[in-house]
């Protein structure tokens, strides 16, 4: 879950390769980063968002859960004197990291980043062969580890629930009896199997162990139960007037943000489905749109932005309200962190 998930593209002149993140220009706009505001980029990736933000004349303190993103934005850092901050940290922590007057923006941009998809060592795409483990803090229990220890029904939960994958059991039953005979390593070895269990039809968009890498990574690193924490410590950090934006890119990423936005706005006071209920004050207010999609020519030159959307809302004066997770639907997916024992 550290970002910017966009693509990336050469500078004027043939310079040096700059990232350009997803949906940018509407960032900025829900963001209106200026001088004089601190702006917290929670998913600091390849500096993408940092660097435009600085360029609009802002300061950044600047989150990174990847320890090779920290070393890799030295440079930026280094090249704006000391207006960019940048910190080893997940962000659900990031109202530990704001000032006492509180943060004039957030941005989070909620998806594996491009850095961490190239290096195969890192183990996050069946594309390029590596060590199965997606760990994003490079710490933990890593892909390999559920995999090679998880009951098969805690699977099926995880490959259903996370990866939205249509035949959990099947892919699960595989790798319990291919397991039995030697443990899973790398991520061919995973890819390779679940090619052979579910074979791609010619109808079929994606590649057969997408989801199921999807929900190993999500799980690896517990990003839905970040993101959700991270909504809670952004209304903490938040000064009045500061505006929250969030990019995802995919449904459970966003039904999350969608949920949230809902709980601590007016439209939570009641629907037609349910009865009136005194209204609590709104925590945020609206930015524009509920949601914006990337547009027809972004998505054209950079695929991965099809999938994207963003949400945003201003931080009103309302008091802080406790971080309750039942507001979101999750799964009590803590009980299979032990895998099996």
């Amino acid at each position: 879950m550290t970002a910017n998930s966009g693509g990336r593209s050469s500078e004027a002149g043939g310079g040096p390769v700059r990232h350009i993140p997803v949906l940018l220009h509407e960032v900025l706009s829900a963001l209106q980063p200026a001088p004089g505001k601190v702006i917290l980029d929670g998913t600091f990736g390849a500096g993408g968002y940092s660097q435009a933000i600085l360029d609009q004349g802002a300061n950044v303190i600047a989150l990174d859960r990847d320890p090779t993103a920290i070393a890799g934005g030295q440079a930026l850092v280094a090249a704006n004197g000391g207006r960019l901050s940048l910190i080893q940290s997940q962000f659900s922590n990031l109202a530990d990291h704001a000032p006492a007057e509180g943060l004039d923006g957030v941005v989070l941009d909620i998806g594996v980043s491009s850095m961490q998809i190239d290096e195969a060592e890192r183990g996050f795409s069946f594309q390029k062969n590596g060590p199965l483990d997606m760990r994003m803090s490079a710490s933990g229990v890593s892909a390999a580890d559920v995999i090679n220890r998880a009951k098969v029904s805690d699977l099926i939960r995880i490959f259903g629930f996370l990866g939205e994958e249509k035949q959990p059991g099947r892919i699960a039953r595989a790798i319990e009896k291919k397991r039995a005979e030697e443990p899973f390593r790398t991520t061919r070895d995973l890819a390779g199997l679940i090619e052979i269990v579910t074979p791609r039809k010619a109808k079929d968009k994606i590649h057969p162990a997408t989801r199921v890498f999807q929900a190993l990574r999500v799980f690896v690193n517990d990003e839905l139960g970040e993101l959700a924490q991270a909504l809670f410590a952004a209304e903490r950090a938040l000064k009045p007037g500061g505006r929250l934006v969030v990019v995802t890119f995919h449904s459970l990423e966003d039904r999350i943000v969608k949920q949230y936005f809902a709980d601590r706005s007016d439209r939570a006071a009641g629907s037609r489905h349910m009865p009136m209920v005194a209204a609590k004050p709104a925590i945020f207010d609206a930015v524009g749109k509920p949601m914006i999609a990337a547009s027809e020519e972004e998505a054209e030159i950079n695929p991965r932005a099809r999938s994207a959307k963003l949400r945003a809302g201003i931080r009103t004066t309302a008091p802080v309200r406790p971080a309750d997770l039942s507001i979101f639907d999750l799964p009590d997916l803590a009980s299979l962190a032990k895998m099996g024992g």
